[in-house]
């Protein structure tokens, strides 16, 4: 073998293993944890409580794409989707599971694993559905927050009745698939008739339903209307609004944007911050607390909006009380 072939052949021993090295310590670096991401609607109408879950993630020191991914599965609307979508993301083997749709996705992930981590956040006492045994002391794989919003419905009945006092035929808006609905029926049924009104149920689990139920109950002469909590409703609030609005009916609902839209009124928890108080909770648990160690935070931001265009055009008159303790007035 010639001298120079000799040199070269050595320079390519030593050079292979240096090329090499970049490409196996690559292979050993951990694998990216998997947020499993379970919601009752859909990514287009939650944009904005996706991004307060993404500030609560930031807030512990993970980003989407940098060192967590996230895999989203949203139902669309249809609950009876959840247990699916649930199944799936636990054949994902994912880390933790962000179940953020309220009382349907909280069960669906807890009956999907009791292993994998789920952080929860509900509209209604967990308890009370069995998603856990104490707020306290979780005791499980599960832990979360809860607004309460469903408890809510009742207090908003109490104050669309404090502005529009002539009507005593008032309607209640439910989705009929969602768990908490009949809970919520029963709570209200009792307000109404401890305020001596008659409450007229109607029901929408779709969006063709939506203009059904407002021709129903202008046919029923209903005075005003309160939207029970759901996760349909919430991707629904622009147009529930926009159908309040036409249909010159004084409506309360719990979202900010549903009065934004020109809506009446708006009485409900601060759901953007739940979504952030859910992303801080997934962070921890993804480093590596447990669960059963984080209590159930209750979340105690409520917010009351009053849309005093809207009540104009309606030849409405708002109670000055009631003004002064409303956290935004919209003119």
């Amino acid at each position: 073998m010639r001298r120079r072939d000799f040199i070269k052949l050595l320079g390519g021993a030593a050079v292979a293993p240096a090329m090499l090295w970049p490409f196996a310590a690559l292979a050993q670096q951990p694998a990216m944890p998997v947020i499993g991401f379970l919601n009752s609607g859909s990514r287009e109408l939650f944009a904005a409580r996706v991004a307060a879950f993404h500030r609560g993630l930031n807030d512990t020191g993970f980003v989407e794409g940098r060192n967590v991914a996230i895999e989203y599965q949203w139902a669309q609307g249809q609950y009876d989707r959840l247990p699916a979508l649930a199944a799936d993301l636990v054949r994902r083997q994912v880390a933790v599971i962000a179940a953020t749709g309220g009382i349907p996705s909280a069960l669906a992930a807890k009956a999907a694993t009791s292993t994998i981590p789920i952080v929860f956040v509900a509209g209604s006492d967990p308890i009370k559905f069995g998603v856990v045994t104490s707020l306290s002391r979780p005791e499980s794989n599960l832990t979360g927050l809860t607004a309460f919003t469903s408890e809510l419905v009742p207090k908003r009945l109490e104050l669309l009745h404090q502005v529009v006092q002539k009507a005593d035929t008032i309607a209640l808006l439910v989705n009929p698939t969602n768990a908490v609905t009949e809970i919520v029926q029963r709570d209200v049924q009792e307000a109404a008739r401890s305020l001596g009104l008659q409450l007229n149920v109607v029901h929408a689990s779709a969006e063709p339903d939506l203009d059904k139920v407002f021709a129903t109950l202008g046919q029923l002469r209903t005075g005003a209307l309160v939207i029970g909590t759901d996760t349909f409703f919430d991707g629904q609030s622009e147009r529930l609004a926009a159908l309040a609005v036409h249909h010159a009916l004084p409506t309360i609902y719990q979202t900010r944007e549903f009065a934004a839209a020109g809506g009446l009124m708006s009485y409900g928890g601060s759901l953007p911050d739940a979504y952030r108080k859910a992303g801080v909770y997934t962070g921890r648990v993804l480093k590596g607390e447990k669960p059963a160690d984080l209590p159930v935070m209750q979340s105690t931001k409520v917010e009351l909006i009053i849309n005093l265009k809207t009540a104009k055009a309606l030849g409405i008159e708002i109670p000055a009380a009631l003004l002064a303790t409303a956290d935004e007035v919209i003119e």
